[in-house]
């Protein structure tokens, strides 16, 4: 196994992790409000399906990652007036949304599907993308690879050092409490949902305008699961985020180089193992329900109304 081997399969397995991160962290943001979003997948269909179409129209990428944006937003606000001001169940409704969502955008990308774009370039730093080994493997990637991590990092600083992060905690553990001491629950809920979708849109449209530049129907084949099985896996911690994204994209590319080895196996086999990988991850860390317990949210996934 040579250095440029190496290289491109660490190069690719950041590309692949970058949707989840992206996807997971807005989540994280949400469930740590006590707002718990199934809905992932169809938010990120129709970013995809959003980014993709407003980049092919007006050739830029940025009005494209911004409808992507919007598209998130707008999806997760259908989903936080159902829950948060009409009461509906939260785990029905998220479903409801990855329903709608996946033939939303199976719908509003019918005429686009055979169509690319350019994809997203390549940042390049002077002498630090020329470093022999880690130049091409560390300063190499696009821009969003990079604020994806630095997002992370925000979001880590935000919710333990900073006084809106005490409240989303907060709101997030004891809400009735909360609102005794005066903080608008709701609002700050849907504060949380609203940037948890903005990020799943966002992340749906890194797949269709980075890692492969076009629309296809369903591409994003099960991350938003995966990024809200993530989540659990990072136990509500972001920097665990980062940890579950990159691992899962490292099996993922590496079912790819397997095949393209020609690895004696069943590709079908080779497809599923970053799906089996991360159902094997959660096994062994529910395994000891105190890991799980030790940062969940208490009030997750149960609705909040004033008396």
């Amino acid at each position: 196994m040579n250095t440029e081997y190496v290289i491109a399969f660490l190069a690719s397995t950041a590309g692949a992790a970058t949707p989840l991160v992206l996807a997971s962290s807005g989540e994280l943001v949400a469930e740590r409000s006590g707002v718990l979003n199934l809905g992932l997948e169809g938010i990120m269909l129709v970013g995809a399906v959003a980014g993709f179409s407003a980049t092919l129209r007006t050739g830029s990428l940025t009005i494209g990652l911004l409808a992507a944006l919007a598209a998130g937003v707008a999806m997760s606000l259908i989903f936080g007036f159902l829950v948060l001001t009409l009461q509906t169940n939260q785990v029905a409704t998220g479903l409801a949304l990855t329903l709608f969502g996946t033939g939303l955008s199976a719908f509003l990308g019918r005429d686009l599907v055979g169509q690319t774009v350019a994809p997203i370039a390549r940042l390049s730093f002077p002498v630090l993308s020329d470093i022999p080994f880690l130049g091409p493997l560390l300063f190499r990637f696009d821009s969003i690879v990079y604020l994806s991590l630095i997002l992370v990092a925000a979001i880590g600083y935000l919710l333990a050092r900073t006084r809106l992060g005490l409240q989303i905690r907060a709101v997030g553990e004891a809400p009735h409490s909360a609102h005794a001491i005066g903080m608008s629950v709701v609002k700050l809920r849907y504060a949380c949902v609203l940037f948890g979708g903005a990020m799943a849109g966002v992340g749906g449209a890194y797949m269709s305008l980075a890692l492969t530049p076009m629309w296809v129907e369903g591409m994003v084949a099960g991350r938003g699961w995966i990024a809200l099985a993530q989540v659990v896996f990072a136990t509500w911690k972001p920097r665990g985020l980062v940890v579950g994204a990159y691992l899962f994209g490292g099996v993922t590319v590496l079912q790819f180089h397997g095949q393209g080895m020609g690895i004696d196996v069943p590709s079908q086999f080779l497809a599923m193992l970053p799906y089996l990988a991360t159902i094997v991850i959660l096994v062994i860390i529910c395994r000891d329900p105190k890991t799980i317990l030790l940062n969940k949210p208490m009030s997750l996934g149960q609705n909040f109304k004033a008396d």
